[in-house]
């Protein structure tokens, strides 16, 4: 790679060569910060020394060999080519100036560090070599050079004017020290000169990027590149190295050509290995007081009071901070360049002194008055709580993680906090505050708390409120005669309650009212205190969702409870603990027939949870999808969310709610045929606490559902009919949350008892909510399963009415490969026909596997002769084709002239132009492609 921007400099090196060649003797000093091309710079000048005449004699010093007397200088004779007498009596001189040097007092001047006639000597070595063969003597990092090295060279520099000699010296420039004695010496000489390296200009880093990855690439990211390496060749180098090992990756390709354009984000530069280790180089390559500053000022993040922190001088914190900022580490806000730098930085610090570091910063940021997240982040890194002290900041530093959604710190913070708290009701409301964050993650991550919880509400040290959480804790974990335990403590407080347990007492019983019933006994019955100050945001929020949901499962889904619902939604986020009063509220739309509402409302919160990085909150608003994607007969999308909601959180952290996301899997199985996986999850454990919740409510009613795929209807009926009998105790019996009457039904028409099943059915209808609900249309089609078969049409097209306006696809096309066998029964085959295809498609939409094979193998519809030509439907408008549509699956005029809002003498006139269109004669010669719609 050529040298960029170090022409000028490369050209002097060549003209004070040239000089030295012909008995002009030269002395240069090379200097610059770290990494700025040095080195490469005189490896270039090294390569041509003999083109130029001259016999290059170098040496590299190292920090690590300073202590070495005499290394330096050895490395320059290793290599020069002396005569078999010259050799020895080298040997012998560095061998007795090295023992000399070692010898000396090392506080001594280094003057003293060798005797004179062994420096006279050796320099008397390379003098009269230069008069066999024009010498080039390179010396790279001389500061680092040992200190008897440096006297001979010193003594060397003084006596080279003259000879065919050029010393070239590079260093690192410190600009906190005096020059040192050999700096000084070698600048008195009048054939000395200093020639300086800067850092890259902006047009230098787009030079030397273009040579590498081409002109396109380096105009868009030489900005960056430059701003992120202060110009710093090394640096640039290893930024355009990440660079294209991320465009690689990208795009699967290695070793792109120069001049080619690597496909990379072009918005975001890349800063990976190589610039981590970069940086790591030229803080091992610089003054070790400029490492150091620098890991201060990583571990602070701020230069403001790193001497205090690193316990250094001022003055020498300002100027190490110059030299990072020279060497392209810090920008001219003192700050590290890149976050990458600082994890590179922070990388290279050993564990006890990077602890020690946090540990110190955040005392320090304490006594400053920092914002408690800066303190608790030292505190985390340092794995210390601090103390006492730190307790309210900490708790602090959480409240403000879990309000943005950054939970996983929040949890850390609690936990130190947990552990430096000494007053013990404190310290049970942080455990409490624990337990909410962590659920957030996993619900079982909490379980360890939840005994030591317990056992502080014995002792009075755990507040109401938090009680209450601990009690919803343990009910989930199934956990119930603890919890049972804890609603009673409750109960005994008495009238000594504050205004938020109040407040979440009352928010908890219509909680328990909807999914932990039979516990609702145990939970005491309280009342506002007007002088007491109002609850909070969130627990007033429960209170709204749970009281909808508990009035929708207990009186219907009114209008205005729906109203509220939305209300409560729009005003809803999954900050702080609100995601209950989200659960309950999605409920109440879902068990109200809304699942076309909630929806929406779900895929929302499902975004946000994820953006927030919580997978409880995901899995538990992935579960609800799942019930409302059952609902909306999306049986695939179903099942693939209760999968998704069973990965997000294992079925152990589940606890009662597994049955949630289990039945839903369960249903969806069964409905699409998969009856070996269904078996499978039907013998999957689950705890036995769960038939005691809502969650049992659920499993009950899918496995009824699998029973009767299986043809088991004995067992089918029996856990519908436990079902029922649950619902009933709990006064939760509404069709909304689930249609046991319809289940039991099915298994006893099935059975041939359809006596027993009409009372059952007529019963679910009366339950139903008022208008064209999904459970009246299951119902309906039920009912007219155990009619008369001249009954069976007109009552299963009212309920494919109803199950196409609820959303329900797969109940939907249920209906209608029921109406179509109800054609067929009574002997109209073309209707039949049409209707039998109308339910393929959709039952083939909805992966329903034993709907298709029953309308495909010998089923409704079948034996009709093929299809008239349909090529004229096209030229229908559209309210012909709302008329034909109804026509073609066999409603009346006077039914399609109610349903559309139109006169019977308007449904006259379509059906004229509707069959001189399509070239038929009458009503069944209709079209079966004409879609089924209700729409009016």
């Amino acid at each position: 790679m050529a040298l960029v921007e170090r022409e000028e400099v490369l050209a002097s090196l060549e003209d004070m060569l040239a000089d030295a060649v012909t008995g002009r003797g030269k002395i240069a000093i090379v200097g610059g910060p770290v990494a700025t091309g040095k080195t490469a710079l005189l490896n270039t000048l090294v390569e041509d020394a003999l083109e130029h005449g001259a016999l290059p004699l170098t040496a590299t010093c190292s920090q690590a060999e300073s202590g070495l007397a005499l290394a330096v200088l050895s490395q320059i004779l290793h290599n020069a080519p002396l005569t078999p007498e010259e050799e020895e009596r080298t040997r012998n001189l560095l061998h007795e100036g090295a023992r000399c040097a070692m010898s000396a007092d090392p506080l001594a001047d280094y003057v003293d560090q060798v005797d004179a006639h062994i420096v006279h000597a050796l320099c008397m070595v390379l003098l009269e070599l230069a008069e066999r063969h024009p010498l080039m003597i390179v010396v790279d990092d001389v500061q680092h050079a040992d200190r008897a090295s440096q006297l001979c060279l010193a003594y060397l520099a003084r006596r080279l004017r003259f000879a065919h000699i050029l010393a070239i010296f590079s260093q690192s420039e410190e600009t906190w020290n005096a020059p040192s004695l050999f700096q000084t010496e070698l600048l008195r000489q009048p054939h000395c000169r200093r020639l300086p390296l800067s850092a890259l200009s902006r047009e230098g880093v787009e030079i030397m990027a273009a040579d590498i990855v081409g002109d396109e690439v380096a105009r868009r990211f030489t900005a960056d590149w430059h701003a992120v390496s202060g110009g710093n060749p090394l640096l640039v180098g290893a930024l355009i190295e990440d660079h294209l090992a991320a465009a690689d990756t990208a795009t699967g390709t290695a070793g792109a050509p120069a001049g080619s354009d690597p496909v990379a984000d072009p918005d975001e530069i890349a800063a990976g290995d190589a610039y981590r280790q970069a940086v790591q180089a030229c803080l091992r390559r610089g003054h070790p007081l400029a490492a150091r500053v620098a890991r201060g000022l990583a571990v602070a993040g701020d230069p403001g009071h790193l001497d205090r922190l690193l316990d250094l001088d001022a003055g020498v914190v300002v100027q190490a901070l110059n030299a990072l900022h020279n060497a392209g580490l810090v920008g001219a806000d003192l700050h590290l360049r890149h976050p990458q730098a600082r994890a590179a930085v922070l990388a290279d610090l050993e564990r006890h002194e990077r602890t020690d570091l946090h540990r110190r910063a955040a005392e320090l940021a304490y006594g400053q008055g920092a914002p408690a997240a800066v303190i608790a982040e030292h505190l985390l890194a340092a794995s210390h709580n601090g103390g006492p002290w730190a307790v309210p900041i900490l708790e602090e530093a959480a409240r403000q993680a879990l309000s943005e959604g950054r939970v996983e710190p929040a949890v850390d913070y609690l936990r130190l906090a947990d552990g430096a708290c000494t007053d013990d009701q404190r310290r049970a409301t942080i455990k409490t505050t624990l337990v909410r964050a962590e659920w957030r993650l996993n619900p079982s991550a909490p379980a360890a708390h939840l005994d030591e919880l317990t056992d502080a509400m014995h002792r009075g040290h755990l507040r109401g409120s938090d009680a209450v959480v601990l009690a919803k804790a343990l009910l989930w974990h199934g956990r119930f005669d603890d919890a049972r335990d804890v609603l009673d403590h409750l109960g005994r407080i008495g009238t000594i309650m504050d205004a938020e347990t109040v407040a979440e007492i009352r928010a908890a019983r219509p909680w328990l009212r909807c999914s932990y019933t039979p516990f609702l006994a145990h939970i005491p019955r309280v009342t506002d205190v007007s002088t007491q100050a109002p609850p909070s945001a969130p627990v007033i929020g429960r209170l709204e969702a749970a009281t909808a949901l508990a009035a929708v499962l207990t009186k219907g889904p009114h209008p205005q409870t729906l109203a509220d619902v939305e209300r409560i939604l729009r005003g809803s986020r999954l900050d702080d603990m609100s995601m209950d009063a989200v659960e309950c509220a999605l409920l109440a739309l879902i068990y109200g027939e809304r699942s076309d509402l909630a929806a929406p409302w779900c895929d929302l919160f499902f975004e946000e949870a994820a953006s927030r990085r919580a997978p409880s909150r995901q899995a538990r608003l992935a579960a609800l999808r799942a019930e409302i994607s059952l609902r909306q007969g999306d049986l695939e999308g179903a099942e693939g969310l209760a999968q998704m909601a069973v990965r997000l959180i294992p079925p152990t952290s589940w606890g009662v709610a597994i049955g949630g996301p289990l039945s839903v899997l369960l249903t969806s199985v069964t409905a699409m045929g998969r009856l070996d996986e269904a078996v499978q999850l039907v013998n999957q454990p689950v705890p036995e606490a769960m038939l005691q919740t809502r969650y049992g409510l659920h499993y009950l009613h899918a496995r009824g559902r699998y029973h009767l795929a299986t043809g088991d209807l004995g067992m089918a009926l029996r856990d519908f009919q436990t079902c029922g009998e649950l619902m009933g105790s709990w006064s939760l019996d509404t069709p909304g949350l689930i249609s046991w009457r319809t289940g039991a039904a099915e298994a006893l028409i099935g059975m041939g008892r359809p006596e027993r099943a009409r009372p059952l059915l007529d019963e679910h209808v009366t339950r139903c909510a008022p208008g064209p609900v999904r459970a009246r249309g299951i119902g309906l089609r039920l009912t007219a399963a155990a009619s008369e078969p001249r009954q069976r049409p007109p009552l299963l097209r009212r309920a494919a009415d109803m199950l196409q306006a609820s959303g329900d696809q797969y109940e939907l096309a249920r209906a209608l490969v029921d109406l179509a066998d109800a054609y067929q029964a009574v002997g109209e085959l073309r209707r039949a026909r049409t209707v039998a295809r109308q339910a393929q498609r959709i039952a083939e939409e909805c992966e329903a596997v034993p709907l298709v094979n029953a309308l495909t193998q010998g089923g409704p519809g079948q034996p009709a002769e093929p299809p008239r030509a349909e090529s004229g439907s096209g030229a229908l408008s559209e309210a012909e084709r709302r008329v034909a549509s109804l026509a073609a699956v066999g409603y009346t005029n006077r039914e399609i002239a109610d349903k559309l809002y139109i006169t019977v003498s308007t449904v006259e006139q379509h059906l004229t132009r509707i069959y001189r269109k399509l070239n038929v004669t009458r009503r069944s010669d209709l079209p079966a492609s004409l879609e089924f719609s209700t729409s009016g």
